[in-house]
């Protein structure tokens, strides 16, 4: 697992670099605020409810949650089913909000 910075994430959207961006979040916060990210609850993953990644073993896969302990669980449980390029989100959606929503 590696970590992206919230910034790094930011520049690579805005370039319109096409991403594989999961939020392990719950619906509900999701609905509330999101980037556009692909949601999958950590629940799902730690089921191993994943046949929509299951095309991406070897593809990067940039996770991200409310603040980054999620998403860092989910790294690890992606990594044991075999997926290699695993990013989490310092910070997560806490910290996006900060350095982007002007808040």
């Amino acid at each position: 697992m590696d970590i992206i910075t919230v910034e790094e994430l930011k520049s690579r959207m805005d370039a319109g670099e096409k991403l594989n961006i999961i939020d392990v979040r719950e619906p509900e916060e999701y609905a509330e605020f999101n980037i556009g990210a692909k949601l999958i609850p950590l629940g799902k993953i730690q089921s191993m409810q994943i046949d929509e990644l299951e095309d991406l073993k070897n593809e990067e896969l940039i996770i991200h949650c409310r603040s980054g302990k999620r998403s860092m669980t989910a790294c690890l449980f992606l990594e044991t089913m075999g997926f290699t390029n695993t990013k989490n989100l310092a910070g997560g959606m806490l910290e996006w909000q900060d350095k982007f929503s002007g808040k």
